[in-house]
Parts: structure tokens; C-alpha cells; sequence
């Protein structure tokens, strides 16, 4: 394969100007972060370590295997809204014991664990992900159960909370059985209370390790049980750890303390004899010629202002080796072959709007990525597919239909990075959310809409114009800029990657620097399922 030569000066008032602007995105990034780490605050966290308890990030870290990297997932989840950020709950990939697992844990300072819209949206993200690559899931069980603070006070809002409950509480039940059902295993550590629709965590999983004094696991708790039968109980007669170990059945293990409950996790996940049903890295593992730092400076934040894709290629790819398939046709699209952390992949990235030829080319290489199982990378910075009388004329709508149909059936794992926009039709086209797509990240330059913001709004103001001149008004030119404006300004903030993270439409906003390694990562947990192609496709209107 060629190695990359670069054509980027780093010395250059551009590239300085880039990279300091995305440096500024990241500070802002990173104070979102501390935000999220910080849990409920200080007195909340002081609170829980007056009880004895380990904080959530530390269970996770000693249960990981010795210098093991965690890959947090939708840390920011949450941004923007009336929840805490990071939505009370910590998801990501990490390795116990060889295994690479999903962990799901609750973080207990923060409303005391409760389940709220965000976390229950983390919840699911993070058991499709370990259904799509056959990872096994471990859940940290520490919650209040269902948020019950009223907001809006109508029959209609507490008909909404009530359905809204009942949907979210019941998939989770029916996904976390399915994975066992799928040869997936289950395992919950019970660290505090786990009650209501929240025993059923520990109920529905494969493996329960409770912990003595702590571990409270009931369907109704003393002060229910009193109202609805009569019956006086305690805690531990009616649900704890002990009972539970001794009489119901319900725990497999019962742990001393939080570490012994941890220790018993490893041992656990030690018996499971597990083994990745992929191939694992065939290339040189060997690390890019270039430094991934100018991954800061090669993106402006104004998204208008182009930029060669393979820059970003050569700098996340082993040894800035990158094959390229059909250089010279479908030019706004880049194709070709490399290996990331040894793994072989294919890469698709934009490099302009996609027209006919390059969703053609996008067509016939996710087929021959599909022929010989491998894993395909998209790089998103795309306006869209191409609009226009002559382009309609020449076929964008079949040739991007195409492309689509290519993506919605290949079953190799697709991992999608989007670094700049990622508009319309041109985010399903280039693997979006919605196809199955094993892992979804952003840089923070990402912004995700239906259109631009200029073009939403310029777009609203043709359409108020067409109906005045219709309906045989006077245009009120002046009422029309302020609309514009606020059209556009709305666009503009509901398009930025820390509102898309916010609401879990992402994996979460990577800096550029992690991007080869967030990779990595991610190629490893998904060669956990067989990694097989497609055996045929829908039809293409040729």
C-alpha cells in the first residue's frame, strides 16, 4: 500500500487558527466532562463515602483488568436538558479478566440512581451495542428506581409518564433477557437497593452477586408491603442479601464487601471460557508517519472551507498506508483499504457532496468490503447528495438509492466518525444512527441537521414568500428577516455534537487525537461476533 505524502503546512495562519479553535471546543468538552464526573456534587459524593461505598468510577476501575482502557460511552448524555449530564449512569467498553465486556453502572449520587429518560436511553444504547457485537454485559445495580418528580401536572402528562414508563422499563426487561437468549452473558452486581421494576435487573440476569448488609432487592419495600397486605418486615427479611443467598434463590453469590463483590465479578467472568468468533489483528499494527496532534488544525470550524479527507486518513491509519480504490472516479468520495491497530478495514470519506459517480463508487466498494468481511470506517463531513434540475435529470436519486440500499444490507461492522457536517440524506448514505451502525462518534466541529442552517432558514423564507404572494398579501420583508434569523440561530444550536450527545444520537464527542484509538477499541469489541458479509443484496435500479 502507498503511504500517504501530506500536503498540510502546520506552520501556516490557517492551520493555527484551526487548531485553536478546536482547542476551544475541547476545553468546552472538557469542563462538560468534569461536570459529568462530578456526579451528584460534593455533598451528594460526601454523603456516599460516609456510608463506606466506592464511587461508581471506581468500581468500574477495579474491576477492569490492570491498565486496561475504558472507553466511556455517551459521557455527556443529558447536555442541554433538565438532567444531570452524564444522566446518572456510566456505559462504556472495558476488559475483565481477558473479556471484553459492556458495563452498565449506576451512579447512586446522582438522585440516588434513579432511572430517568437519559439513562434509560444509555441503558439501550448500551445493550444494542452488546447484542450487535456480542459483548457480555455487566450492570453495577444501585437505584431508586423509576424518577418519580412530577413536572407538568394534567391527565395527559401522567397518561405520558405512565405509557413512557411501561415501554422503557418493559424493552429493558426484554433486552436483557434476549442476550441471554443469544448466548450473551448477563451479570449484575448488587451494590444497594434495587427495587420495583428494578428488581427485575437482577432478576432477568444470568449471574446476581449481592453484597451482605447492602444488597436490598424487592418488588414492594416494607412501607408498600404494610399498605397493601398489613404485613410489618424489615429490609432484610424482606429483600436482603442474606435472604436472598440463603432462601429465595434470587443471588448466586454472596459477597462480604464491595471488593469481594468485585473480585467475584473476575472470577466470574474468568469461568465463562469466552472466545471472539472473528479473526483478530492479520496487519502491521505500526503507528502513522505523522503526529495525530495536526488532527487538531486540519478542520476549520467553518465547515465550508474544504478539506482533503485522506489528511485525516493518513494520520489514523497504521503506518499512513491507505490503498485507494477508483482514485479518479467519484472524486468527492474517498474509498480505499487499510488497517487500524492491525485490523484490516475498508474506509469511506467524504471529500465534497455526493454526486451520481460517487455513490456508484460507494455502491460497488461496500460490496467488495461485504466479498472479503471486513469492517468499514465512514468518515462523515457531507452536505448531502447533490440537487439540481441536471442532477436530477442524471439519476441522484436512483444512484444515492444505491448507495443506501448498499449500507441498509451490508452486515460487516461499519464504525462512523463524523468530523465535520453531517446533512440530510447524506448521513444515512455515509452510515448513520439508524443502520445498525455498531458505533456512532463525533469531533466536537460535528453538526448534524436536516440542512444547514442557512439553507433551513432561506429555505422557510421562499416557502412564507410562495404563500403570501399566493394568498395575495403584502410580504412583510422585515418580520420575515426576524424569522430568518431566528430560524437559523435555532438550527445553529440544535445541530451542534454537544446537543446531538446530549440526547444520545451519538456514541460521544471524541478529541481528534483518540480517534485511531477509539478505534481500535472499537474494531476489537466488534470482532467479538463472527464478522461475515452480506450474502446478497436488495435490488439496484441499474
Amino acid at each position: 500500500m502507498e503511504r500517504w505524502q501530506t500536503r498540510i503546512d502546520t506552520t501556516s495562519e490557517s492551520f493555527r487558527a484551526n487548531r485553536d479553535a478546536m482547542g476551544a471546543l475541547l476545553r468546552e468538552m472538557e469542563a462538560q466532562l468534569a461536570l459529568a464526573r462530578a456526579g451528584g456534587g460534593e455533598r451528594s459524593v460526601a454523603r456516599h463515602r460516609k456510608r463506606g461505598k466506592l464511587l461508581v468510577r471506581e468500581r468500574i476501575e477495579l474491576l477492569l483488568d490492570e491498565d486496561a482502557p475504558f472507553l466511556e460511552l455517551s459521557p455527556l448524555a443529558g447536555w442541554g436538558s433538565d438532567y444531570a449530564v452524564g444522566g446518572g449512569l456510566v456505559t462504556g467498553i472495558g476488559v475483565v479478566s481477558g473479556v471484553e465486556c459492556i458495563i452498565a453502572a449506576n451512579d447512586p449520587t446522582v438522585l440516588g440512581g434513579a432511572i430517568t429518560p437519559i439513562s434509560n436511553k444509555k441503558t439501550d444504547r448500551a445493550l444494542e451495542i452488546a447484542r450487535l457485537n456480542r459483548l457480555p454485559y455487566i450492570q453495577f445495580v444501585e437505584s431508586a428506581g423509576a424518577d418519580l418528580r412530577r413536572g407538568e401536572d394534567s391527565a395527559e402528562a401522567e397518561m405520558r409518564r405512565q405509557t413512557g414508563h411501561f415501554a422503557e422499563s418493559g424493552r429493558f426487561f426484554h433486552d436483557i433477557t434476549a442476550l441471554s437468549a443469544a448466548r450473551i452473558p448477563t451479570v449484575s452486581l448488587v451494590f444497594g437497593s434495587s427495587t420495583a421494576g428494578g428488581a427485575y435487573q437482577p432478576g432477568m440476569s444470568d449471574y446476581n452477586i449481592f453484597i451482605r448488609g447492602r444488597s436490598k432487592v424487592f418488588l414492594g419495600g416494607p412501607p408498600l408491603v404494610k399498605m397493601a397486605t398489613g404485613e410489618d418486615s424489615d429490609d432484610e427479611e424482606l429483600g436482603g442479601a442474606e435472604m436472598h443467598a440463603t432462601m429465595s434463590g434470587l443471588a448466586d453469590y454472596l459477597a462480604e464487601d464491595e471488593l469481594d463483590a468485585l473480585r467475584i465479578a473476575r472470577g466470574v467472568m474468568t469461568h465463562l471460557n469466552w472466545r471472539k468468533l472473528g479473526p483478530g489483528p492479520t496487519m502491521p499494527a505500526d503507528e502513522p508517519l505523522f503526529d495525530p496532534d495536526e488532527l487538531l488544525g486540519l478542520l476549520s470550524v467553518d465547515l465550508r472551507t474544504p478539506m482533503d479527507i485522506r489528511e485525516v486518513i493518513a494520520r489514523i491509519v497504521d503506518g499512513s498506508r491507505f490503498e485507494e480504490f477508483k482514485p479518479l472516479y467519484g472524486r468527492t468520495l474517498v474509498t480505499g483499504w487499510a488497517s487500524i491497530h492491525g485490523f484490516p478495514v475498508g474506509i469511506l470519506g467524504n471529500n465534497g457532496v455526493l454526486f451520481s459517480d460517487s455513490s456508484e463508487k460507494a455502491t460497488q466498494f461496500i460490496q467488495l468490503c461485504n466479498q472479503v468481511d471486513v469492517p468499514i470506517i465512514f468518515l462523515q463531513n457531507i452536505t448531502g447528495y447533490i440537487v439540481g434540475k441536471v442532477y436530477e435529470q442524471g439519476g441522484i436519486v436512483k444512484n444515492g438509492s444505491k448507495m443506501i440500499n448498499a449500507v441498509s444490507n451490508s452486515r460487516v461492522p461499519h464504525i462512523t466518525v463524523i468530523i465535520g457536517a453531517s446533512y440530510g440524506a447524506g448521513n444515512y448514505g455515509m452510515s448513520g444512527r439508524a443502520y445498525d451502525t455498531r458505533f456512532v462518534f463525533t469531533w466536537p466541529t460535528a453538526k448534524i441537521a436536516v440542512m444547514g442552517p442557512k439553507q433551513l432558514a432561506g429555505v422557510m423564507s421562499i416557502v412564507r414568500r410562495g404563500s403570501a404572494a399566493a394568498a395575495g398579501r403584502e410580504f412583510d420583508e422585515e418580520e420575515d428577516a426576524r424569522l430568518t434569523a431566528a430560524v437559523e440561530d435555532r438550527s445553529e444550536k440544535e445541530s451542534l455534537a454537544l446537543y446531538a450527545t446530549g440526547r444520545v444520537a451519538d456514541d460521544g464527542i471524541i478529541d481528534p487525537r483518540d480517534t485511531r484509538t477509539v478505534l481500535g477499541i472499537t474494531l476489537s469489541a466488534c470482532h467479538n461476533a463472527e464478522v461475515k458479509g452480506a450474502d446478497g443484496y436488495g435490488v439496484f435500479r441499474m
